[in-house]
């Protein structure tokens, strides 16, 4: 049986309501909470990936200008989805959440295989944090109405190169979650 992490990347201040916001990223607040609510129920870990960048130095600045700036407000997680006291929050200064970060050992300590990933922005860093998973051996499900873009069509391009690319399996919330209630269920009768 497979053993699952909610990942929830970069939901923050700067990408939901700032600057560099989502074309969708309010809406897609109400499906990542009900995954993450879901997932406590159940035990599975939730871990938050989070732009935390210092002020002139990171090289993203460069290109998007100052932002997500670590200890700033639009580097906090947005109220609706706050972490839990059980969840895990990974800082991060690259797209990819594995890149100079300890997620992928954090993921092993936990026995993880599969990661569902969610957050902004599908063909940045969703995107490079899946192909991330993809290379260190993970599978992937990425619920199209978890993640958002700065427009639609970069949520449709990254959706499609993550399936391309990384395998990734793109499927509905609501699909995804009946399928995860049978298996913990089932796995639940085995064990008893």
């Amino acid at each position: 049986m497979s053993k699952y992490a909610v990942i929830v990347v970069d939901m923050l201040e700067e990408f939901v309501r700032g600057r560099l916001r989502a074309e969708k990223a309010e809406s897609i607040i109400p499906s990542i909470k009900k995954l993450i609510d879901f997932a406590r129920e159940r035990g599975i870990p939730v871990i938050y990936t989070v732009d935390q960048h210092y002020q002139e130095i990171d090289f993203e600045s460069r290109l998007w200008g100052p932002h997500a700036i670590k200890g700033g407000r639009e580097s906090h997680i947005v109220c609706e989805l706050s972490p839990s006291p059980k969840d895990y929050v990974v800082p991060k200064r690259r797209y990819d959440a594995f890149e100079y970060t300890d997620l992928d050992l954090l993921l092993r300590e936990l026995g993880v295989d599969t990661l569902i990933v969610t957050g902004i922005h599908t063909h940045i860093c969703v995107q490079q944090t899946v192909m991330g998973a993809f290379y260190r051996g993970y599978r992937v499900i990425v619920p199209p109405e978890c993640v958002a873009a700065a427009t639609d069509e970069w949520h449709r391009i990254g959706l499609e190169y993550m399936r391309n690319f990384a395998g990734a399996e793109i499927v509905d919330l609501n699909t995804l979650l009946k399928r995860l209630d049978v298996e913990l269920r089932s796995s639940v009768t085995e064990v008893v």
